[in-house]
């Protein structure tokens, strides 16, 4: 008994720590971007249509796959993942009750419409082939006596970078050649290069705010030419990269970036012109004066300029709140998943029609 009596401070502090922790990540700011024209929009009204008894929690990813088809990977009761035809019909679950299904942070559909969950509870990278088998596996869970201290949203930053354990990894893009890139996360500060075999390459950062540092890199994309975007959410960033993880360039405008993404989607075929995506998102916590300046996604071109923005922080229709991935394959629909309004939405965009913001934000 007075050996529970000493262990249970040691709890409590740990807990307490790592719970100041990890909210210290959570503020959001203003953009600095000015005079940016306003792209009108539209939410599609009940597009996703479950069965009855089927609901999703905090919807924390989505993507596409070629054929239109949409995943969406939340926490419920459990974290699951739902597949969803193109007009929005549930069709099915995938993976229900893997060993690396624990936390959902983000999903991912490849360019051979492969679906990846990343799950940051399992510290694991799940790789269905289109009909829902296990084709891969990077990463490994913590053993459960190792994990009693080191629960989602607890634990603290370790750094450990090592090639094939993760630290709460919170997403995952593809070059044209296959290869693979995570952005790894909350207890590692870094990008790691893994080939298409899933071989590690390289990787990449540590904590801070120069460059090639990351304060909670929590969105990745690449575009065509093999350049690699990272969300640096804690440092108010973009950090552009090159195909071999040197550092490019920094688009420090945008806020908080929960969530980026570049339009076109993955494979061989060259997608034209393309546009990058990232989300300032309203975290939808008290207290909620971030309500007032964020909430909106910016589009930009591939360097940086922004071409407009559109939405702002609520619970309407086509409003947001915590936007916590976008699938943008066509630059003019752009599906969200949103944490705290336990939804997905999908949006059409009116580029042709962008309006004056007005002043300042």
């Amino acid at each position: 008994m007075k050996r529970l009596l000493k262990f249970v401070p040691i709890v409590v502090a740990l807990a307490a720590a790592a719970s100041l922790s990890y909210s210290s990540l959570g503020a959001q700011s203003r953009a600095t971007a000015t005079n940016v024209p306003v792209i009108p929009h539209e939410a599609v009204p009940n597009f996703f249509k479950n069965p009855p008894g089927i609901y999703t929690g905090e919807n924390m990813g989505i993507a596409t796959n070629s054929k239109g088809n949409i995943y969406i990977y939340h926490r419920a009761n459990e974290t699951r993942l739902f597949e969803y035809s193109p007009t929005g019909t549930f069709i099915r679950e995938i993976g229900r009750n893997n060993y690396g299904f624990a936390f959902a942070h983000s999903v991912r559909v490849d360019a051979e419409d492969n679906i990846w969950a990343v799950d940051e509870g399992t510290d694991m990278l799940i790789k269905f082939n289109p009909e829902g088998r296990v084709l891969m596996v990077i990463g490994r869970r913590e053993e459960p006596t190792m994990s009693i201290l080191n629960m989602p949203g607890n634990g603290t930053f370790h750094g450990r970078n090592e090639k094939y354990r993760f630290g709460r990894q919170t997403d995952v893009a593809w070059d044209q050649q296959g290869n693979i890139f995570v952005s790894d996360g909350y207890f590692d500060a870094r990008v790691v290069k893994y080939d298409k075999y899933g071989r590690f390459v390289k990787a990449v950062g540590k904590r801070g705010s120069a460059n090639l540092e990351f304060n909670t890199p929590h969105s990745i994309a690449t575009d065509f030419q093999g350049n690699v975007y990272v969300g640096d959410r804690g440092n108010a960033r973009v950090q552009v990269l090159d195909n071999d993880l040197n550092w490019k360039a920094n688009y420090t405008n945008v806020g908080n970036p929960w969530g980026v993404c570049v339009s076109g989607g993955p494979g061989p075929k060259n997608p034209g012109k393309q546009y990058l995506f990232s989300t300032n998102s309203w975290p939808d916590s008290a207290p909620a004066g971030p309500a007032e300046y964020t909430g909106e996604v910016y589009k930009m071109e591939l360097d940086g300029t922004i071409v407009g923005k559109f939405g702002r922080a609520g619970k309407a229709a086509g409003e947001f709140a915590t936007i916590h991935q976008m699938d943008c394959r066509d630059p003019n629909v752009i599906f969200t998943a949103e944490i705290n309004n336990w939804r997905s939405q999908k949006i059409i965009l009116k580029p042709t029609a962008t309006t004056s913001q007005g002043g300042a934000r």
